[in-house]
């Protein structure tokens, strides 16, 4: 990711400043030259390097980091008290009307039972990804609903207002992700899925510019592709 987002950053007209991952990381608390906007697709043990450039030299912030902890993103909202910041698990405009679409679906369909599948390739490291997490929240906004992760011997019969979340690891998928509504005798299935990385790239560096035009705050993706 860092490196296709570098080459779409310098194929839309940015000037990249510097590269940073685990070899070099820490240059970013007190070495590395200030720019506009920082773009990190990292993980979580990085963030703190990414927070103190950002709050050192007052860059906006685009990060697509999955896996943080509450803690952490306690971290970018205060963040986004000084900074322009944009914090999201998916950087893909298919996605985020995936997002919108299934919020619709569920109320309009609030008694039907849900479950929610994620595919992903097989270094991912976090699961449930960030976008079914995303997703999860759409279908239940308040978190008050039971999630079930797996299934496995005599569970009886389904919990009411149960919502499946599952991951499945392997080969080189991009990602895909199923929202399935079940009533009685049909089934409704919203499906997204990525042919290669680049939409996401594609996405984040759109956010970036739009960032830019923002005041300081903590934006969401869908906000500032459709805000």
């Amino acid at each position: 990711m860092g490196r296709l987002v570098r080459e779409e950053l310098l194929a839309r007209g940015f000037e990249v400043l510097g590269s940073y991952d685990v070899d070099n990381v820490s240059e970013l608390d007190d070495v590395a030259p200030a720019a506009d906007v920082a773009v990190d697709f990292s993980a979580p043990a990085s963030l703190s390097h990414t927070l103190a450039y950002a709050r050192r030299t007052g860059a906006a912030l685009v990060c697509g980091t999955t896996g943080l902890s509450a803690g952490q993103l306690d971290d970018l909202r205060a963040l986004g008290e000084t900074n322009r910041v944009v914090w999201a698990s998916n950087y893909s405009l298919g996605v985020a009307v995936l997002r919108r679409a299934t919020a619709m679906v569920a109320e309009a369909l609030a008694d039907w039972d849900v479950e929610i599948v994620e595919t992903h390739h097989n270094q991912k490291v976090d699961a449930p990804s960030g976008t079914a997490k995303a997703l999860l929240a759409a279908v239940d906004p308040t978190g008050e609903r039971p999630v079930a992760s797996s299934r496995e011997g005599l569970v009886g019969a389904r919990v009411p207002g149960e919502i499946g979340v599952h991951a499945v690891r392997g080969g080189t998928v991009a990602g895909t992700h199923e929202v399935h509504f079940f009533g009685t005798d049909e089934e409704l299935c919203l499906t997204h899925r990525a042919a290669s990385r680049q939409i996401f790239v594609v996405g984040a560096v759109t956010a970036a510019r739009r960032l830019l035009e923002r005041p300081a705050g903590l934006y969401d993706f869908d906000t500032l592709m459709f805000g």
